[in-house]
């Protein structure tokens, strides 16, 4: 429904439901691209597990070494390497996780002994199991709902039917795929009983059973599609930095002649950010949950109330967007919250909930929004006339 207005970013469809309110507009660009870095830093965690567990380098040292190489590797090879080596990595990374999962099987002694490991299929939904299970899945929704690339997808493909098509195949590619890490997770369990660190089971696996030459291919791939996926990210936060972010400090788009200069120290800046905000972890899955419910939880909701709900107002959507990073940082920093943190799981669950509470409360208690939706598209496509102006004076 969102191709027929015609956005160009996350920022400007959230603002739309809102009356194109430029504070609403700016707060999401904002927390757009913290979310740029956060998953940027997501790929630098786990491309330093490859560094760290193969050349046994200390985990701080892996980490600067990853982020200072993509960094290089963006400003050199530019966007086109990045999808390239992205298809090519690909489709190395699926056959290699394949024949690994059929060389574990091996390993353990076939598909019967394999079958006795399993145990009971469904015990991660039973118990005290439950709630880290269901946030850990409320986690990934919110990060597909809240993450600007999949969206940008949506604005700039061909047709609706071409977004459709493409969600449909990768869903079906996703859940299929979804099978072959579970199985060389337990039979990694199995095999290497001692594995002091879970994430690192992917790199034992390869180190262990697959053939030398068919797992130093994988290990290498694994490694690069990283470093790819990195600098996409990076890409992505530089672009929102100067399209959305530099702009609402502004008022006007960057010097075109110096374009070139301030997008390689925006890099930079990004990535050390990113590096920063991964110091402190070392386990991706728990990283992954507090980045995205700090970060996307309130934009996620805010989103939907705009959508949906006529009486939403700028400012609740500002109070749902703060209001969402309220649980994660109570969690990560109040220890007498740290019990509450383990109950559920992560934040995620409560996350949603202290966003919506907030978000709602606060469009009650304030005026209603009086803003046509023409008269928002009016508004956004005024401002990016204003923009083009500004930006042939300059050029």
């Amino acid at each position: 429904g969102v191709r027929r207005h015609n956005f160009m970013t996350m920022s400007e469809e959230v603002a739309f439901y809102y009356g194109a309110n430029r504070r609403i507009k700016g707060l999401v660009a904002v927390f757009i691209l913290l979310a740029s870095i956060g998953w940027l830093g997501a790929h630098i965690l786990g491309g330093s597990y490859y560094l760290a567990y193969i050349g046994g380098l200390h985990p701080v040292v892996a980490k600067a070494t990853l982020a200072a190489a993509f960094g290089v590797y963006v400003i050199i090879g530019g966007y086109v390497a990045v999808v390239w080596t992205d298809s090519i990595q690909a489709v190395v990374l699926f056959a290699g996780f394949v024949l690994m999962a059929v060389f574990a099987i091996g390993a353990v002694g076939g598909l019967e002994p394999f079958a006795g490991l399993a145990g009971d299929g469904l015990g991660f939904l039973a118990g005290d199991s439950l709630l880290p299970s269901l946030s850990l899945s409320v986690a990934i929704a919110v990060g597909v709902l809240g993450t600007p690339g999949y969206r940008q997808r949506i604005y700039s493909a061909e047709s609706t039917a071409t977004v459709k098509k493409s969600f449909y195949l990768s869903g079906l590619l996703y859940l299929l795929f979804c099978l072959i890490p579970a199985i060389i997770g337990i039979c990694a369990a199995e095999i290497g009983p001692g594995l002091d660190n879970h994430d690192h089971a992917f790199l034992f696996m390869a180190t262990s059973v697959l053939p030398v030459g068919v797992g130093l291919v994988v290990l290498i791939a694994g490694l690069s599609a990283t470093m790819s996926s990195a600098s996409s990210d990076a890409i992505a936060a530089v672009s929102i930095l100067f399209r959305d972010v530099y702009i609402m400090v502004t008022g006007h788009m960057p010097d075109r002649t110096k374009m070139v200069g301030y997008s390689r120290w925006g890099l930079l800046g990004i990535t050390l950010s990113a590096l920063v905000v991964t110091l402190s972890a070392d386990n991706i899955i728990s990283y992954i949950k507090d980045m995205i419910s700090f970060v996307m939880s309130g934009l996620v909701v805010a989103t939907i109330m705009g959508k949906y709900w006529r009486r939403a107002t700028w400012q609740g959507g500002v109070a749902a967007i703060l209001g969402g990073a309220v649980c994660p940082a109570a969690f990560k920093f109040a220890p007498a919250l740290e019990a509450a943190g383990s109950f559920w799981g992560g934040p995620a669950i409560p996350s949603l909930a202290s966003a919506a509470l907030a978000g709602a409360a606060v469009s009650l208690a304030t005026p209603a929004n009086t803003v046509t939706d023409d008269e928002a598209l009016e508004i956004l496509a005024a401002e990016r006339r204003a923009m083009e102006m500004r930006e042939e004076r300059t050029g």
